[in-house]
């Protein structure tokens, strides 16, 4: 099966597609935007598409990153594929950010269990805790340093994302791994991850906290007739 992954949920927008029959990535496209993914995001597709040598009609699935992350990006992507799995007759496959952050611990400190965390701002964290062949230990939620110091000691965790190393200081010990140290992971690692996955439910975005804008109730114009 020839599977297309995409991932907006950070500064990255990526797209690879990846031969899951053979275990081999067959082309990508990566772009570091910061933003701007809903423009660019078809373009990074049909690149990775080309790159492959494969038309849409050779896939049989798609996935995507459904955060946490980027507000905007996790909804871009997820609209994208589900969009794609609707048109293409195909299932569509989420992967959250933190499992991928924990499978690329795991490919460079060695099968163990990890604390993948993200520093989401305001002294929250969000973060996950994932065993050495990546079934779930603690399910993704926003949790402080106090609670990640915790998970950290009592799975005696290898840390990843982009607060391992403020929990890694409140740790004892000096032979604590740590890394990769990303907000999001290889785009590659994702479409691994997706092969490896039954379909389900169509994705749909991980929101572990609310949005940083909201709208401002007192300024809403009244409904007119």
């Amino acid at each position: 099966m020839k599977l297309l992954a995409i991932d907006c949920s950070a500064r990255l927008c990526a797209a690879c597609v990846y031969d899951a029959d053979a275990g081999k990535e067959l082309g990508r496209e990566v772009l570091d935007l910061g933003k701007g993914h809903a423009e660019h995001l078809m373009g990074v597709i049909e690149a990775a598409m080309k790159a492959g040598k494969l038309a849409f009609a050779d896939l049989g699935a798609v996935a995507v990153s459904v955060g946490p992350g980027s507000f905007t990006g996790v909804r871009v992507g997820v609209s994208a594929v589900r969009g794609l799995a609707l048109a293409l007759g195909i299932p569509a496959i989420g992967v959250t950010t933190l499992e991928a952050i924990a499978a690329e611990a795991r490919a460079l400190n060695g099968p163990r269990t990890v604390l993948a965390a993200l520093d989401g701002g305001r002294g929250e964290l969000q973060a996950a805790v994932y065993d050495d062949v990546g079934a779930t230990l603690f399910a993704p939620a926003v949790i402080d340093l106090a609670q990640a110091t915790l998970l950290g000691t009592e799975y005696a965790a290898a840390l990843a994302g982009t607060a391992a190393g403020m929990i890694a200081a409140t740790l004892p010990g000096e032979d604590i791994a740590i890394g990769p140290l990303g907000a999001t992971s290889d785009i590659g690692v994702y479409a691994k991850l997706a092969a490896g996955k039954q379909p389900g439910e169509r994705p749909k975005p991980l929101y572990l906290r609310e949005p940083d804008a909201k709208p401002q109730a007192g300024f809403v114009l009244p409904r007119s007739g």
